[in-house]
């Protein structure tokens, strides 16, 4: 029984979740649902219970110390609540954590436990994947259900993945069996450019996730971010000829594939876009920034692997999106 103490009543509530790990290519999922709770000053109001999901040799504890005290936290999921004002003040419940190491099934469960007593009438999960883009192109991002009528009136794709899967595949089915309303957004990040962080992919998820929600999300600095990533990615392209002929190779590939997507339609989603921010509309009130289409680099990302970081992983299985797959590894 979840018991829940000093939330109000919530109004028209949407969970926002991402998970640390595979599922977070360039930590832009979990980046993103933090800059939620960083711009809107979300309140932790429940942690999942850390010694029941995780493995504490794979996700250590960490040490520190406050005011001479030493103190640990521990890996674990926290859920926050925020509310938007404006005309059509709305709440969301953002669940940021890493994914767990055991007991998947729970885990969901628990976490739909929370969405019932909340009154939750969407759940929307971020994920990130490596893929063959290119930093130079506009972030493709899928929105991917398993409900064939929800694909149906939010212009979004029904998932036809199989294979192996992570935890934001697995809640999203728990939500599914549940008869709670899910959503998985995922943005395709340049395997090329891997390393954390990714502003560029960050901004494309939010975009994303403002026009599914109809939410006014200020950008903060992430356009700015964005601008200067795509930069300094592309100056560290420029130092090897081999990375610049293979990104040249994806943007002819992604151009091509993409010229018959430039249709009237695309357009003018794009337009309404633009219009909705000039004008300030929505609940948020104005933002400055623009779109994920904009160029954006931080020159303290790596090309291929990080010389002296984490050892590269092995492949990963395809995302759910149900797309084509990159062979890449995910971090």
């Amino acid at each position: 029984m979840i018991e829940l103490e000093g939330v109000p009543e919530l109004i028209d509530p949407v969970m926002v979740a991402a998970f640390e790990g595979w599922n977070d290519a360039g930590d832009a999922a979990s980046t993103a649902v933090a800059h939620l709770d960083k711009e809107w000053k979300g309140e932790v109001f429940a942690a999942l219970d850390a010694e029941d999901y995780y493995d504490f040799q794979v996700n250590r504890p960490t040490v520190w110390l406050d005011g001479g005290v030493r103190k640990i936290t521990w890996p674990t999921t926290r859920l926050s609540v925020v509310r938007v004002g404006g005309e059509k003040p709305r709440d969301l419940v953002l669940v940021r954590g890493i994914e767990p190491s055991m007991r998947w099934r729970s885990f969901c469960n628990e976490l739909l436990g929370f969405a019932h007593e909340l009154g939750v009438e969407l759940v929307v999960i971020l994920g990130a994947l490596l893929g063959d883009t290119p930093h130079t192109r506009p972030v493709p991002v899928s929105g991917v259900t398993s409900d064939p009528d929800l694909a149906r009136t939010m212009d979004l794709e029904e998932t036809k993945y199989e294979g192996p899967t992570g935890i934001v595949g697995i809640l999203q089915e728990a939500c599914t069996h549940a008869g709670v309303p899910a959503v998985s957004l995922w943005a395709a990040v340049p395997h090329y450019v891997s390393q954390p962080p990714n502003p560029k992919a960050t901004l494309a998820l939010l975009n994303r996730l403002e026009d599914l929600i109809d939410l006014r999300i200020p950008l903060g600095e992430l356009p700015e971010d964005a601008r200067a990533w795509q930069l300094g990615v592309d100056q560290l392209a420029a130092e090897d000829s081999e990375v610049a002929e293979y990104v040249q190779t994806l943007e002819e590939a992604r151009d091509t594939a993409e010229l018959p997507e430039a249709s009237g339609e695309a357009i003018a989603r794009e337009f309404e876009r633009y219009l909705r921010r000039r004008d300030g509309g929505g609940p948020a009130g104005p933002a400055p920034g623009g779109h994920a289409t904009a160029d954006g680099s931080d020159s303290s990302s790596y090309l291929r692997d990080n010389p002296g970081g984490r050892p590269k992983p092995p492949k990963p299985p395809r995302p759910e999106t149900g797309t084509e797959d990159e062979d890449s590894p995910e971090d």
